[in-house]
């Protein structure tokens, strides 16, 4: 029963796994490109600035506030799919996660120097990334995983053979 119970919990686990892998190596880092081209720009260098400037509880504040931010998104959400709107809730679900996420990272680049002056942080932030790292070099050990690299490899290399001839002409 339990070798049973323990294949049908990595059936359910090991996609969503993957896709959280996944979708942190692609779109955190373009999300990353995004915005530190909007950090270029003079306004947002200058409020950037003064973020690395709080002391460590005022930078806990501003690490935090993005949850916030998203709130209301959510409740578009809500109010889309009360109206029978899925696609509009779908589709400002994922637009304010994507925004927060992106807000959080850049802020966490900022804030983190200040923020790991605080123990409890940088404890709690060593233990997350060991127990991220473990998942994903699990994740990426597995066959399937590294059936999909490949794929994307060669996919990409096509893209750029397909690129590359069409320029010459």
């Amino acid at each position: 029963m339990k070798i049973h119970l323990k294949r049908a919990l990595e059936l359910a686990f090991i996609p969503i796994a993957a896709a959280i892998v996944f979708v942190e190596d692609v779109l955190l880092h373009y999300l990353g490109v995004a915005m530190a081209a909007l950090a270029k720009w003079p306004p947002v260098a200058r409020l950037e600035r003064w973020l690395a400037g709080l002391p460590p509880w005022a930078a806990l504040l501003a690490f935090v506030a993005p949850s916030t931010l998203v709130l209301p998104v959510k409740l578009a959400a809500v109010w889309f799919a009360l109206q029978g709107r899925f696609g509009l809730a779908t589709a400002s679900v994922v637009a304010g996660k994507m925004l927060a996420t992106a807000l959080v990272a850049r802020l966490y680049q900022i804030l983190r120097p200040t923020l790991v002056t605080m123990p409890w942080f940088l404890t709690s932030e060593t233990w997350l990334f060991a127990w991220r790292d473990k998942l994903y070099g699990f994740v990426r050990a597995l066959p399937a995983w590294q059936r999909m690299k490949a794929m994307l490899q060669r996919v990409k290399v096509w893209l750029a053979e397909l690129v590359g001839g069409l320029r010459v002409r």
